[in-house]
């Protein structure tokens, strides 16, 4: 059972990780971005085509991934938002899935249908304590993510960059007014939002295959795991990427595995009937 939800947290620290990229983008921009399941599975692809095609450590292969994601970024910003920026939000949400649908392809079309697999930077070392037996790896995903989590804390409350990030989120007329320069902290964010998509690729590779449609598999649950923590909530967020990946892993261990994403969909058809704005979410007024 231990071991289960040792398993469990894991992957719910990679949804939560996606998730927080994700709301990094919807509180930009207002809407919600559908191609990044597809940028967190191109980090997995450009970390495997580093180390496969150029024959690099995971070392080299990761700051590889990193700087290709930051330029996928600056390209979701440029072609699939910066032109959509002054239309109406269904406009900027259809560019998205357009984007989602070229990135899967282009995935399929490179790499092809075939699964592929990136060793971990711990390799397949395990850790015991006492009768519980768990991957090395998963250990790792634990420290990331809460590196990531209390470091993203640091960067908006102490930082003059995570400041204005925080101010072009919250109102960018009234950051145009301050100063700021909105267009840069939009791209900035998209970019930031790629290098994390990184990370949580690489940290996924070694977990799952990699498959060009893997990005829609863990967007929609890094969707669920923010609307059961609370949109918009960082602690919620964590809490609810925490709390599905555990369900699912019971459930497939102690129920079947047929039925785990049956159960992912009605826990989130259940909190948006009991509690819509999620565990940790709070009702906000809308501006008029």
């Amino acid at each position: 059972m231990i071991q289960e939800i040792v398993s469990g947290l894991s992957i719910g620290c990679i949804y939560a990780m996606t998730g927080f990229g994700f709301v990094l983008i919807y509180n930009a921009v207002g809407a919600v971005n559908f191609a990044y399941g597809e940028i967190v599975m191109f980090g997995g692809y450009f970390g495997y085509l580093a180390i496969q095609s150029f024959g690099w450590s995971l070392g080299l292969a990761f700051l590889f991934s990193i700087l290709a994601m930051a330029g996928l970024g600056i390209f979701n910003d440029y072609f699939a938002y910066f032109p959509m920026r002054h239309r109406p939000v269904v406009t900027v949400i259809i560019a998205s899935i357009g984007l989602s649908i070229l990135l899967r392809n282009s995935a399929l079309a490179i790499w092809g249908p075939d699964p592929v697999k990136i060793k971990s930077f711990v390799g397949d070392q395990l850790v015991h304590i006492g009768n519980v037996v768990f991957p090395l790896h998963q250990l790792l995903i634990f420290i990331v993510t809460a590196f990531i989590f209390v470091g993203q804390v640091f960067f908006f409350s102490r930082t003059s960059i995570g400041r204005k990030l925080e101010a072009t989120a919250q109102d960018q007329e009234m950051a145009k007014l301050m100063g700021i320069k909105v267009n840069r902290m939009i791209l900035l964010t998209f970019v930031l939002a790629a290098c994390l998509a990184s990370i949580a690729g690489f940290l996924l590779a070694p977990l799952w295959f990699l498959e060009p449609d893997v990005g829609l598999y863990i967007i929609v649950k890094a969707f669920i795991a923010i609307v059961i923590g609370g949109f918009g909530s960082v602690y919620g967020l964590m809490a609810g990427g925490l709390f599905l990946g555990v369900t699912e892993v019971l459930v497939a261990s102690h129920l079947t595995s047929e039925y785990k994403d049956v159960i992912s969909f009605l826990i989130l058809v259940t909190v948006l009937i009991v509690l819509p704005q999620g565990f940790f979410g709070e009702k906000v007024a809308e501006k008029v």
